[in-house]
């Protein structure tokens, strides 16, 4: 579209139209000048009136020039005033350009048009999909939670059915923290996320119940170590959605043990102990880790990654804007 929008104006518009007024400008000042400056020698005009002359031509030749240096400016201020979510750039339409405008300045004007209109449609179809993919997502998620549970609450199923119902709970709340964590990543910005003053621990402990869900079933016990807490200001659904994806992460890197989540002054870390995980899952660094990559250069939350002796792998978050419990 900017591409066609170009060609277009290139053939509307004069090409080179300013330089050639510019050079009409200062060729008239020069002639002036000269004029002056002949009068002054011939003893036509005293000095005092040819020094007059020469600095009234020239105000006159700035003025002139700066007239016609007017449309980039505006453009300029245009650009600069423009707001994203605005379906483009008022007046700076291709067929609303006067047909005195260089060609130069009407292509950047139509290529600048046509990109805020991309913009602002992609910004609409942003908000389109997270509106539409939040609920249509988790309707289905939540329909299958409701059924889970009464299947586990039938007498009649068996031991095997019980395992079976199990790891549909687990790979739904699994989705659900996915959904999320992609739902948030889908916005250009955090706008429509709930910011405020919330303890880490609090949310922290609030989210391991769902944490010891996913691993019901599974050799691997949660701990969770406070030497410290503190606070931070954002969105608590983010921070949950973080360290859900690095105790998943760290799940998948071990067959059994102990994860733990440890809160120090302004970092978490997530850890594995207990036996060494197998080398065909040493490495096994998932989708999660990606996601949680992700959401802290967002967020500006810098995370740190280790591998310890025994291949003990280590997530640390770092918050450098952390506060007071």
């Amino acid at each position: 579209m900017a591409s066609g929008s170009s060609v277009h104006a290139a053939h509307r518009f004069r090409r080179g139209l300013f330089h050639r007024r510019l050079a009409i400008i200062f060729g008239l000042q020069l002639l002036a000048i000269v004029v002056a400056c002949l009068m002054g020698f011939y003893n036509v005009a005293p000095m005092g009136a040819v020094l007059v002359l020469i600095v009234v031509v020239s105000a006159l030749a700035w003025l002139a020039a700066r007239r016609q240096w007017a449309p980039v400016s505006a453009l300029a201020q245009a650009v600069s005033d423009w707001d994203e979510q605005a379906a483009g750039l008022d007046g700076w339409r291709p067929d609303q350009l006067s047909r005195r405008t260089d060609a130069d300045v009407a292509t950047l004007a139509s290529s600048l048009y046509a990109l805020a209109n991309r913009i602002a449609g992609y910004n609409q179809r942003e908000r389109n999909f997270t509106r539409d993919a939040s609920h249509e997502l988790r309707s289905p998620l939540t329909v299958i939670k409701m059924s889970a549970d009464m299947l586990a609450d039938d007498p009649s199923l068996g031991e095997f059915g019980q395992r079976s119902v199990q790891r549909i709970k687990r790979s739904t709340r699994e989705m659900e923290a996915l959904v999320e964590a992609l739902l948030i990543l889908a916005r250009e910005s955090d706008n429509g996320l709930t910011e405020e003053d919330f303890v880490v621990n609090d949310v922290i402990r609030h989210e391991l119940p769902d944490v010891l869900e996913m691993l019901e079933g599974r050799p691997i016990t949660l701990e969770l170590e406070e030497p410290a807490r503190f606070a931070l200001h954002g969105s608590p659904r983010v921070f949950a959605v973080l360290c859900w994806q690095l105790i998943r992460n760290a799940c998948q890197q071990c067959e059994g043990g102990t994860v733990v989540i440890t809160v120090m002054p302004g970092v978490v870390t997530v850890t594995h102990r207990g036996e060494p995980p197998m080398p065909a899952s040493a490495n096994r660094h998932g989708f999660e880790l990606a996601i949680a990559q992700r959401i802290s250069e967002r967020f500006q939350w810098p995370l740190e990654l280790q591998t310890r002796e025994g291949r003990r792998h280590v997530a640390r978050i770092r918050f450098p804007e952390s506060m007071p419990a």
